[in-house]
């Protein structure tokens, strides 16, 4: 159980939900862990199948706390409200801010800004952690690159000079992306970036997770009520989650791209789980995929310190967090958007 924003988040799938008079109960095989006061909650999310008792459901629809379920894979599954009071309001502000030129590149600099910042980490810290087995000068060349990316990122007139700027860091980053696999090089190499469909086994790695990073973005955005299909920066398609693929964008490199990296270079995964279909695609095998999603969820529960919080919070989370402080953005509760910079 994490308390964030004046949200709880239950993490453990097997937690079962009860009220006990103006309390949040949480408990394991019918032994209470904890309890919350109900008077300071703005939403509980949930995650497995435990349950939650119809009394809480009827506490929390008549105090107007959210009440949103997810599968334990983090994707929405629904949120349980009584009156609707701030959503709606909250989403008309969003449409307001999706049309406004001014206030949309606004939001998008800062998620630009940082998905620049935390790829120039990532070469960082391979500089730092394995200095002695890459072209160390290169990386710094490159590092200085993004960074002189972001200065121009956070003064960008327009939202195509933003695209211009973010494309061209974008190849620069991924230009030394085959550098960083220092193991089974025969196995996993890179030479472009190439999606639809990946055409080898690094691609396949990077596109499936970045696949999921964003559904856990869509599923954090429809938590906090805001809409995914309406983004600042991705233009609106029917169907496309616009939104979550502008969140998606600071999580890239240092929830994904560092993942990929770990499990090729700590061996979690190798040759045998891809397959190559006639059109050239590469895909994950069943037992691939299996072996992703348990490293994964390990990767998810893991600990950090958020810098603009300054709590600490699972990586599992990260979407979530972001996607709360974007809602207290548009709501007015924030100046501006603090998006999520890794160091």
């Amino acid at each position: 159980m994490k308390k964030l924003l004046n949200s709880v988040y239950i993490s453990s799938p097997d937690r079962y939900l009860s009220l006990d008079g103006e309390n949040l109960v949480i408990s394991l095989d019918k032994q209470e862990l904890g309890r919350v006061p109900l008077h300071n909650i703005e939403r509980i999310i949930t995650f497995g199948h435990a349950g939650v008792s119809p009394a809480l459901m009827g506490k929390c629809a008549a105090n107007g706390i959210d009440l949103v379920f997810m599968n334990r894979n983090g994707n929405f599954i629904a949120r349980v409200e009584g009156e609707v009071r701030g959503n709606v309001l909250l989403r008309r502000q969003q449409y307001r801010i999706a049309d406004d030129k001014e206030k949309s590149l606004g939001i998008a600099r800062n998620i630009i800004s940082a998905k620049l910042f935390n790829s120039r980490w990532v070469l960082e810290r391979m500089i730092r952690d394995h200095g002695a087995r890459i072209d160390t000068e290169l990386f710094d060349k490159k590092s200085a690159f993004l960074k002189n990316s972001i200065d121009q990122a956070r003064k960008a007139e327009d939202m195509d000079s933003l695209r211009g700027i973010e494309g061209e860091a974008a190849s620069v980053y991924f230009s030394v992306f085959n550098d960083m696999i220092l193991q089974q090089k025969d196995d996993f190499y890179f030479e472009t970036r190439n999606k639809r469909p990946p055409l080898d086994n690094v691609n396949a790695l990077l596109s499936f997770s970045y696949s999921l990073a964003t559904s856990m973005c869509t599923s954090a955005l429809e938590c906090v009520g805001l809409d995914p299909y309406v983004g600042v920066m991705h233009t609106e398609r029917p169907g496309r989650r616009s939104l979550a693929l502008d969140l998606v964008e600071e999580f890239r490199s240092v929830l994904c791209d560092r993942f990929v990296l770990t499990l090729i270079n700590k061996r979690l995964i190798n040759n045998d789980a891809f397959i190559k279909r006639e059109d050239g695609a590469v895909i994950l095998t069943e037992n691939g995929r299996k072996d992703f999603f348990a490293a994964w969820k390990d990767r998810k529960f893991e600990v950090l310190k958020h810098p603009f919080l300054e709590e600490k919070v699972e990586w599992g989370s990260l979407p979530y967090v972001q996607a709360l402080l974007l809602a207290r953005y548009i709501r007015g509760d924030l100046d501006c958007y603090p998006p999520f910079m890794w160091k």
